[in-house]
């Protein structure tokens, strides 16, 4: 048996309620709601480092949209690497044709 922090009275282990004042006795936490998040995965995808970082604080706490910031950042990068490497190839042709005519 356990003891109410309010009024002292004796209460059941498994008591999550004074039976005695109504005070709350348990340290039972609100089970957190977790889902794959949109929006997570959308600020990845447009700010790669807010993704990772929404990744690593969350990914204990809600996993599913930790991996939803997670993938958005992945993809985000993944993109940006693909366009920049053909804005690199276009500009270098373009800067090899006017040395060409020079």
């Amino acid at each position: 048996m356990k003891f109410c922090s309010k009024c002292g009275n004796q209460i059941p282990d498994e008591a999550v309620i004074c039976v005695h004042c109504g005070c709350q006795v348990s340290d039972a936490k609100p089970a957190v709601q977790d889902a794959p998040s949109t929006g997570y995965a959308v600020l990845g995808f447009f700010f790669p480092l807010i993704g990772l970082v929404l990744y690593l604080v969350n990914k204990d706490t809600c996993p599913m949209k930790a991996k939803s910031a997670g993938k958005g950042a992945l993809i985000g990068v993944i993109v940006s690497v693909i366009f920049g490497i053909i804005y690199g190839v276009i500009i270098g042709s373009m800067i090899g044709s006017m040395m060409y005519y020079y």
